[in-house]
């Protein structure tokens, strides 16, 4: 079995942000495709649409099949989408994508219904809760550090090559269980077991295998699957319609933004039904936007449960962990330091504006959902891309951070 569909190359996940760029005029890169028109704004108009429309245009060197994003304020709201570059057609705006890594907000939100509920214990151990899981010589590590991002566990499936385009394409209709994922990262061929990065939570760093594990705490305790977990608790309190945990369904829901990968051929294979894994997420812009309203508004944790995924880790002297390796929680005045809560990540603009949420990449694809606590500034965003190595933040992201924060002409950008 190859390297799994959300870990395509060693940043492909742990690198992708939300990273803003100052330079406005970037949007007038030469040639791009045209986009759709978006729809026509509500309200005020603050938000600078035609940068917008130019900012989810495809670009030369986007490495995409097409996007799609969403921007709203408290009295507009704009939406966009590319055409798809190998089909030409249009793609709407509201097109179905697999969100890959975004489904850890909607996970986390689940497990911290459970601590309310006095279901499970943040800060109770994975040895507690999934007895003989974990490699005897590992520490003791809790809920609370699987959530946000501090058990020093390894990499998935470490040391195990990275597949090639072709291998990820004959294999796309695969589908991985936890225990799959959760076996073959910590038993490793030839009998090894792969070392802890550091002893739990005396740092951070992003942890794919980390949130498997949550999700097999998930099913332990209430005896469902992931993805009745999710759909009850989350999906249908929110009536996100267009939102699913396909559970190794390949399906692909209509309308859909394709997601391609390139293969030695050069031919571009369109890879949108795929099996995936137990936390797969398919969804739209527009719902993930209710997603994310309903999250910060207290649809569905009470206050002090929401507080945990605002919550940075930090030291025994009040000071935010250092991140691992650096790279990726860069954005804000303390370089280096912990960005990630319990299943959100903070990223600051240019302007200082903070907004929070999640990225995710699966094969074909690349998204992300980020907003303002107040959500007076939501940001959503899905790519098609054409390329197995889709890591980092797709170039379309940093253009609409541009465009945000290019005031339209005669006025003043909405914030």
């Amino acid at each position: 079995m190859n390297a799994f569909k959300r870990h395509l190359a060693p940043l492909a996940i742990a690198a992708a942000a939300l990273v803003a760029t100052t330079a406005a005029p970037a949007l007038a890169a030469a040639a791009p495709a045209a986009a759709v028109r978006s729809a026509a704004p509500t309200g005020a108009s603050g938000l600078n649409t035609a940068a917008l429309d130019a900012a989810v245009a495809l670009h030369p060197g986007d490495r995409a099949g097409g996007q799609l994003a969403r921007v709203s304020t408290p009295d507009q709201t704009w939406r966009g989408s590319s055409s798809d570059a190998f089909t030409g057609r249009p793609i709407s705006p509201d097109a179905h994508f697999h969100v890959g890594s975004i489904s850890k907000a909607f996970e986390a939100t689940v497990v911290l219904q459970l601590a309310a509920e006095g279901k499970l214990d943040l800060d109770r151990t994975v040895q507690y809760y999934l007895p003989n899981l974990l490699p005897d010589g590992y520490w003791p590590i809790t809920v609370r550090q699987l959530l946000n991002h501090t058990s020093g566990l390894p990499d998935m499936r470490v040391g195990i090559p990275n597949p090639t385009p072709d291998q990820l394409i004959d294999e796309h209709l695969h589908y991985f269980t936890l225990d799959d994922v959760i076996r073959s990262s910590l038993h490793l061929p030839g009998g090894s077991t792969p070392p802890m990065h550091f002893t739990p939570g005396t740092e951070q760093e992003y942890s794919n295998l980390g949130y498997r594990i949550a999700a097999k705490i998930i099913e332990q305790v209430t005896g469902n699957s992931f993805g009745h977990e999710v759909t009850s608790r989350v999906i249908r309190p929110l009536h996100l319609d267009h939102t699913s945990v396909p559970e190794g369904d390949t399906r692909m829901p209509r309308p859909t933004l394709h997601g391609y990968v390139t293969d030695s051929t050069g031919r571009a294979v369109d890879v949108s039904e795929q099996g995936d894994d137990t936390t797969a997420v398919i969804s739209t812009a527009p719902d993930l936007d209710r997603f994310i309203s309903g999250l910060f508004s207290g649809r569905l944790l009470a206050p002090e449960q929401l507080n945990e995924m605002f919550a940075l880790p930090k030291d025994g002297a009040g000071n935010p962990l250092r991140y691992a390796d650096g790279s990726d929680c860069d954005s804000g005045p303390a370089k280096g330091a912990a960005c990630y809560g319990a299943g959100l990540k903070n990223v600051t603009l240019p302007d200082g504006t903070v907004l929070w949420g999640k990225t995710g990449h699966d094969l074909g694809y690349a998204g992300g959902v980020f907003a303002t606590r107040d959500l007076r500034l939501r940001i959503v965003y899905g790519v098609g891309t054409a390329t197995a190595d889709n890591g980092g933040a797709p170039a379309v992201a940093n253009r609409l951070v541009a465009a945000v924060l290019t005031p339209p002409q005669g006025g003043t950008a909405a914030r």
